[in-house]
């Protein structure tokens, strides 16, 4: 990057960041597998009118008014004891029947705090966005409707669903908001590889009043990693030193690490951890063998790797030995509806639809340019064999299923519980700019967006 990096200062010692970086601001160009598939809560990407608002530039929606983001010192709505009927919606929900228990609700049967905490809890699975819509508007009708709790728990759901437009509708409306509010949102941006978004929402905290904590500048630096702004990232990290009087923890520090490794700086990020004021943890030197490695830097491996056995030789042996290979698992996929959802393993027969879709988008993506990344599988199998293994992952079935049974245009999503392969990753790029709908993926790592052909994660996950 042509500008320096601004110099950090940490008690007496001085840390000089890395010299000729340029700020990088990024754009929003955008087998057992459990997935799940659903077809509700476009994030806010989607909604132009409310991606527009969150863009930094043009300029940002306007704060929020100051008494709206004062930290809550209230209690929360006290609950009630739990009535007999109450002890019901208590079984129901620790038996996972909550449509039996939202059914009873709409019909009028009253629900106390207890209640609708347990509901949240109990449908805190990224599988299940429709029944939490359902509990949201429920609450909407109910006395706490403003409970600063039961918003920040809706929140935190959405965000694990991918659904920052969600999120953000229950932000937006809430009476009273604490820490824990903005923290869920900066982080589920940064989650959900709208990390620019979350730095917006970072200055609108600032103007409304409220002080940061350390726990926001970690979000923070989160979001910086995201959005691969190496500049905001140090100057975040000044912010929190100098004008709030925050000493950093070595979370902060690791933070910093993440911003230039995700940046591709893994040479400054070695200056930086040499420079540090506190002595390395063995996290750090994981962190810059993480780095070296997915950047290809040998000798920086090398030397990470040397520097964390010294702190603990252990670590030598972990990073000799072969471990035994995992217990091989069958595919499972979820699919989630409005109403249903369906499973299905990917070495069971499939309907014959899926696979004919599954067939016909596979030549398109070869028409606009797609190769099969034959290292992703293992098999001693001839190179044929190997592509058609690729194109029945299950992660792409679950999408060919969810093209022919969901109306056109609408965002499939999909929850997956391992990571995604670098194959099928390329795979739904294209995939996403063919069929012209957005594909939502969430594997084990993060979030991914894809939409006209590019990732949210660009491509580092």
């Amino acid at each position: 990057m042509a500008s320096s990096l601004s110099s950090i200062h940490s008690a007496g010692n001085s840390i000089l960041s890395p010299p000729n970086l340029k700020p990088r601001i990024s754009t929003h160009h955008h087998h057992h597998h459990s997935l799940s598939l659903c077809t509700s809560a476009l994030p806010n990407h989607a909604n132009p009118s409310l991606g527009r608002s969150l863009r930094r530039n043009p300029q940002p929606k306007p704060p929020f008014p100051h008494e709206n983001n004062q930290i809550s010192e209230r209690k929360n709505l006290n609950p009630v004891h739990p009535s007999a009927q109450n002890v019901d919606f208590m079984s129901l929900c620790r038996e996972g029947n909550i449509n039996e228990a939202l059914e009873f609700m709409s019909r009028g049967v009253p629900a106390d705090y207890t209640i609708f905490e347990a509901l949240m809890n109990s449908c805190a699975s990224p599988k299940s966005i429709e029944v939490v819509k359902r509990v949201h508007e429920l609450l909407i009708r109910s006395p706490y409707v403003g409970n600063v709790e039961l918003n920040n728990k809706l929140i935190e759901i959405y965000v694990k669903c991918g659904s920052m437009r969600d999120a953000r509708r229950v932000f937006d409306k809430m009476r009273e908001r604490n820490l824990d509010s903005w923290h869920l949102m900066i982080n589920g941006y940064a989650n959900n590889g709208e990390g620019d978004d979350g730095l917006v929402l970072f200055g609108q905290m600032r103007k409304s009043g409220l002080r940061p904590s350390a726990d926001t500048f970690l979000a923070v630096l989160s979001a910086c990693a995201t959005a691969e702004v190496v500049e905001e990232g140090f100057t975040h990290f000044e912010l929190m030193k100098n004008e709030y009087g925050i000493d950093p923890r070595i979370e902060h520090y690791l933070g910093v690490i993440d911003v230039l490794g995700k940046a591709g700086h893994v040479n400054e990020a070695m200056e930086f951890i040499e420079k540090m004021p506190i002595e390395p943890t063995a996290e750090i030197w994981e962190a810059a063998i993480k780095f070296a490695r997915i950047h290809g830097d040998i000798e920086i491996e090398d030397h990470a790797l040397e520097m964390l056995v010294d702190l603990d030789p252990s670590m030598a042996m972990a990073n000799t030995l072969t471990t035994p290979p995992p217990k091989k698992q069958s595919a499972t996929n979820m699919l989630e509806g409005k109403d249903r959802v369906g499973q299905f393993r990917s070495t069971n027969p499939y309907k014959g639809d899926a696979h004919e879709k599954l067939k016909g988008l596979n030549g398109q993506m070869r028409e606009a340019g797609y190769v099969p990344d034959t290292r992703y599988v293992l098999h001693d199998i001839d190179q044929e064999a190997k592509e058609q293994a690729l194109m029945y992952h299950s992660e792409r079935l679950a999408i060919a299923y969810g093209l022919i049974s969901t109306p056109a245009r609408t965002p499939l999503r999909i929850i997956k519980n391992l990571r995604i392969c670098g194959d099928c990753h390329n795979a739904i790029k294209i995939m996403s700019k063919i069929v012209g709908r957005e594909l939502i993926v969430r594997d084990n790592k993060r979030f991914h967006h894809f939409k006209d052909g590019k990732c949210s994660c660009r491509d580092y996950w």
